[in-house]
């Protein structure tokens, strides 16, 4: 069995959109891109559209597939996360989930704050090289 996450990367004038993660119980204190899990029966796309509107409060008119990143955490469930770049949106993005993030900031692309989950380091540095498939191991 494989779990399959969805990831957003907001970019603008070569800074990304992260959220910091609060009150979740997986990496609380991390900065992270909105990203979410695809729900059964959904398309990773979908999800991806879904999780913007749901944790940042935009409409992604359109969105590529940037990467893809395999995760394999010891003791845990395999998981495979589609990084998709927001080409367009519509909104300007804000913290509609406070319970679950403590804010969030806009950084440079290759500079990226050391407590990003490494799950989102590791899109995110493939996104910026131009790789399209990696794996993790952590």
């Amino acid at each position: 069995m494989v779990a399959l996450d969805v990831f957003l990367l907001f970019v603008r004038d070569s800074r990304l959109l992260l959220a910091l993660r609060e009150n979740t119980g997986y990496a609380d204190g991390q900065w992270n891109v909105p990203s979410g899990k695809v729900e059964p029966g959904e398309e990773p796309l979908a999800a991806a559209v879904r999780e913007a509107r749901e944790e940042v409060a935009v409409e992604v008119d359109a969105a590529r597939l940037a990467t893809v990143v395999h995760v394999h955490r010891h003791a845990e469930t395999p998981r495979v996360g589609f990084f998709f770049e927001a080409e367009s949106w519509h909104g300007e993005p804000v913290n509609a989930e406070p319970h679950k993030y403590g804010g969030l900031r806009w950084v440079a692309l290759d500079a990226l704050p050391d407590n990003t989950v490494p799950y989102t380091t590791a899109g995110v540095t493939q996104y910026r090289k131009g790789i399209t498939y990696g794996h993790l191991k952590w």
